[in-house]
């Protein structure tokens, strides 16, 4: 902790996958979490634990009003079910920078990958590049931008990215909508990408804990402070499948390519689907994030062991029975020694 007074961190999508891991990982470092919604008393009957604000991430003064006397603004709200994200979300951006100057909190950004075109592949760096190729990837773009502009003007800022979340909350991703259905045992797994292309994945909790860790150190960093997260590296796209035919006990799970061929068909009627076909190129190259300057700031990455990671993440989709859970323990991230290279291995 910092010693601050004001240890009061306004949630801005609280509900969500990230917005509540982040809060509940804060909470249990002290921080009090005040969160914004637009029904304050439903989301207060489910999480009791939360100061609930009635308001909306789109009104400026409901934004304003919440975060007074706050140290922390956590911007981790999106238009549900990625639609008219063109409309709502630079406003959204805009408030809680507003907000910022006005209550002097700092603001922590759940940052994407989608700021990034294939150009910058197959190494990630924090400056690298950011020349979208998506609409998504260009508000994203824009919105470190304008956050940036704000760390001119006074305002502390904070990015994390990483590759692809999953784990418990995560629910709008590729594990949980792609590579296994929720609710049923695992018999297949669905893979988008090919054997020998490298991905990127972190594990939801992991994110959190990173980014509670930065909190704790954001007088040392940067104005404008950006890390990478290393997070688990599938250096073939077999990784992820081994671990998940580990966690169901079934060593000859048969592995679907996933349909890219039906996206253009159905894509239209479901918003997460065309989000889904959008980034398909990051299934096609590999991508890898290395995380030194991670590392040079909080000492090392939060880790899970992968097998842990993702047993939990089938436990909380209900693809396997509670009882398989195993106590979470996370460690610091295997370092690599030398220059990270990646390759591209041929199927």
């Amino acid at each position: 902790m910092t010693g601050e007074a004001n240890q009061i961190a306004l949630i801005l999508g609280a509900t969500g996958g990230i917005g509540g891991a982040v809060a509940r990982t804060l909470q249990a470092r002290g921080w009090a979490i005040r969160a914004l919604h637009r029904d304050a008393a439903k989301a207060s009957a489910r999480n009791p634990d939360f100061e609930w604000v009635q308001g909306d991430a789109m009104n400026a003064s409901d934004v304003l009003a919440a975060a007074k006397g706050a140290g922390l603004i956590v911007h981790a709200v999106n238009p549900a079910g990625y639609r008219n994200w063109g409309t709502l979300v630079l406003p959204m951006i805009d408030n809680t920078i507003a907000a910022a100057k006005a209550s002097g909190a700092t603001v922590l950004l759940p940052g994407t990958i989608y700021n990034f075109g294939p150009d910058a592949f197959p190494l990630l760096h924090e400056k690298s590049p950011q020349n979208p190729v998506t609409a998504k990837g260009k508000i994203r773009a824009e919105m470190e931008r304008r956050l940036e502009a704000a760390s001119q003007q006074g305002v502390r800022i904070i990015i994390v990215r990483a590759g692809d979340f999953f784990g418990p909350g995560a629910a709008n991703s590729w594990f949980s909508q792609g590579l296994v259905t929720p609710g049923k045992p695992v018999a297949t797994v669905t893979y988008p990408g090919k054997r020998g292309i490298g991905h990127q994945w972190a594990y939801l909790p992991d994110v959190a804990e990173t980014m509670a860790r930065l909190v704790d150190r954001r007088e040392t960093l940067a104005p404008f402070a950006v890390y990478h997260m290393q997070g688990f590296w599938d250096d073939d796209g077999t990784k992820m499948v081994a671990a998940i035919r580990r966690a169901s006990a079934n060593p000859d799970m048969k592995v679907k390519a996933f349909p890219w061929w039906m996206m253009p068909f159905i894509s239209p009627f479901v918003p997460l689907l065309k989000e889904l076909r959008e980034m398909r190129y990051i299934w096609q190259e590999p991508l890898r994030m290395p995380n030194e300057r991670l590392v040079a700031a909080i000492g090392a990455e939060p880790w899970t062991p992968i097998d842990e990671a993702v047993r939990t993440s089938l436990v909380a989709l209900g693809c396997l029975p509670p009882e398989t859970a195993l106590p979470h323990r996370a460690l610091p991230a295997p370092r690599t020694s030398g220059p990270v290279e990646v390759a591209r291995v041929s199927s």
